[in-house]
């Protein structure tokens, strides 16, 4: 494998969905399966999910993460968030996505909200509608993602200069309340409980209580 796709490989990070057991009755007995779902991505607008099966759960995810990286999908964005609202189904789920100003954060369940964040999107809404089933949600999720257009493409297939979207301008003017710098977390200062139960309480007083009395016995 040449080096670079060495070093892409090792930079997209995993997330297990979940995983599902399934059983067949043969004449030996029954004989179970395991299924996984697992989304990978590298958070920098590229993400993908695979489904795999196997006879053990660790066998599963790691098929299921192989298949996810054989077709990972680019996500348009713009900044931290999508270009515009959209909508995309599977079955009986339906997931509409809508853009937010930097700042607001992921507000999703479980499923989309590690989809998004493995995607590079850190300021999305969401709503689901229909049936929660992990596996159609994720489907619908990348069909709503497989609609999405930025403005500088459309502007490019029609051959016009588009004026900036209603996405673009609230970005533009969040930007100017983020700090330019990302703030270092302020460290704890650690409490005397803490600090007695990492390092262990000391014996005795000033001068420590070791080897019996530091005046020596009564009477010496």
């Amino acid at each position: 494998m040449p080096p670079e796709l060495m070093e892409e490989t090792a930079q997209i990070e995993s997330h297990t969905v979940g995983v599902n057991r399934t059983a067949a009755t043969v004449k030996g007995g029954r004989r179970f399966q395991f299924g996984a779902l697992v989304i990978v991505g590298d958070r920098r607008g590229r993400v993908g999910y695979g489904y795999a099966k196997g006879v053990e759960v660790p066998q599963a995810i790691e098929k299921a993460q192989k298949v996810a990286r054989r077709k990972l999908y680019t996500v348009p964005m713009e900044g931290t968030t999508i270009p515009h609202e959209v909508e995309g189904t599977y079955g009986a789920s339906k997931v509409r996505l809508i853009p937010a100003s930097p700042g607001t954060g992921v507000v999703a369940g479980g499923t989309i909200r590690a989809l998004l964040e493995h995607a590079g999107i850190t300021d999305c809404l969401t709503k689901c509608y229909g049936s929660t089933q992990s596996a159609n949600l994720v489907k619908a999720a990348f069909d709503a993602i497989a609609q999405l257009r930025t403005s500088a493409k459309v502007a490019e297939l029609r051959g016009l200069k588009l004026d900036p979207t209603i996405t673009e301008e609230r970005v533009a003017r969040g930007r100017q309340f983020m700090p330019a710098v990302p703030l270092t977390p302020r460290i704890k200062k650690e409490t005397k409980p803490e600090r007695e139960q990492r390092g262990g309480r000391r014996r005795g007083g000033r001068g420590g209580n070791q080897g019996g009395d530091a005046g020596g016995a009564p009477g010496a």
